[in-house]
């Protein structure tokens, strides 16, 4: 069997060098959401758990994990740049940015979680809008035909989430802020079983 060639094993080795990348960063994201869960367990009493707080963080728990399973995909990249290494830290970065938000070292001086998150709202859903936006871009990267399989609702979906943020940066009405949340989660759920239950 001919070895293969000199540059295509580069490139092979490059993927699985960035793939230790995203998979630190992201294990620090889950490590957080996870233990930030396990922190109101062990001390149910000490702050006020908030369910739009918990939506979010079901949520972003979401995202890191199917985001973690589809960025296999960038195994299908023949070339890789610095520019491009970059790119996907800095996206990547995103989740854990995201993941320290919703669990921060303490709340002191805030009614409970959820008038934390309120009070950063323009921070956290500002960098959801921007994952959001990045998560188009690494969708291209994955080649043209990746993006025409996801469908026209993939687009309007980004664009609606994006508009959607930005409204939320702006109120702290909890009622938009619980169906804006619930609405998140059962489209992700749904998005993530109809076009990533395989990845052949």
């Amino acid at each position: 069997m001919a070895a293969a060639p000199v540059n295509a094993q580069v490139e092979v080795d490059l993927y699985l060098h960035v793939r230790v990348l995203i998979s630190i960063i992201l294990g620090l994201a889950v490590a957080r959401l996870v233990g930030g869960v396990a922190g109101f367990i062990q001390h149910p009493g000490r702050d006020r758990i908030g369910l739009i707080h918990l939506g979010w963080v079901a949520w972003a728990l979401l995202n890191v994990i199917t985001f973690w399973w589809w960025e296999f995909l960038l195994s299908r990249v023949t070339h890789w740049t610095f520019a491009l290494y970059v790119f996907i830290f800095l996206y990547t970065s995103t989740y854990f940015l995201l993941s320290v938000l919703l669990f921060p070292d303490d709340i002191i001086g805030y009614k409970g979680y959820d008038d934390y998150l309120l009070s950063r709202r323009g921070w956290f859903f500002g960098i959801i809008a921007t994952t959001e936006a990045l998560d188009v871009v690494d969708t291209l990267i994955k080649g043209g035909e990746h993006f025409r399989s996801l469908g026209i609702m993939y687009p309007i979906r980004i664009l609606a989430f994006i508009v959607l943020c930005l409204i939320a940066t702006q109120t702290r009405n909890l009622k938009f802020h619980a169906v804006f949340v619930v609405s998140g989660l059962i489209y992700e759920a749904i998005f993530f079983v109809r076009y990533f239950e395989s990845l052949s």
